[in-house]
C-alpha cells in the first residue's frame, strides 16, 4: 500500500534519458547561481509557456529555492499532461546528483 510514498526520483537517469530542468525562480535569483544546463522560466510565467514546453516531449524536473514554487509549477505541467517532477531546492539536487 505504501511502496510508492517514499520512493525516491532517479534524477540523473532522467536528465540521461532527455529531461530538462526548469528553474522556476525569478531572474535575480537565477542569476545569483543556478544549476548547469537548467532554463530560467519563473513560475509566474510558466502558465504562459506550458504549450511550449509539452511541444518538447520530455519530462521536465523543477527547481527552485526551496520546493514551494516547484512544487507548483509539477502542478501545473501534470494538469498540461507533462510528465514533471519536483525536485525542490537546485542547490539540493546539484550536491546529491550531480557529484
Amino acid at each position: 500500500m505504501f511502496q510508492n510514498l517514499f520512493k525516491k526520483t532517479d534524477y540523473k537517469k532522467l536528465l540521461e534519458d532527455g529531461a530538462i530542468v526548469i528553474d522556476v525562480r525569478n531572474p535575480g535569483e537565477f542569476s545569483m547561481g543556478a544549476l548547469p544546463g537548467s532554463e530560467n522560466i519563473p513560475l509566474a510565467t510558466l502558465g504562459g509557456r506550458v504549450n511550449q514546453i509539452k511541444e518538447r516531449k520530455v519530462a521536465v524536473i523543477c527547481v527552485c529555492a526551496s520546493g514551494m514554487r516547484s512544487g507548483i509549477a509539477k502542478g501545473q505541467l501534470k494538469s498540461a499532461g507533462i510528465e514533471a517532477y519536483n525536485a525542490g531546492a537546485w542547490t539540493k539536487l546539484i550536491f546529491s546528483h550531480f557529484e
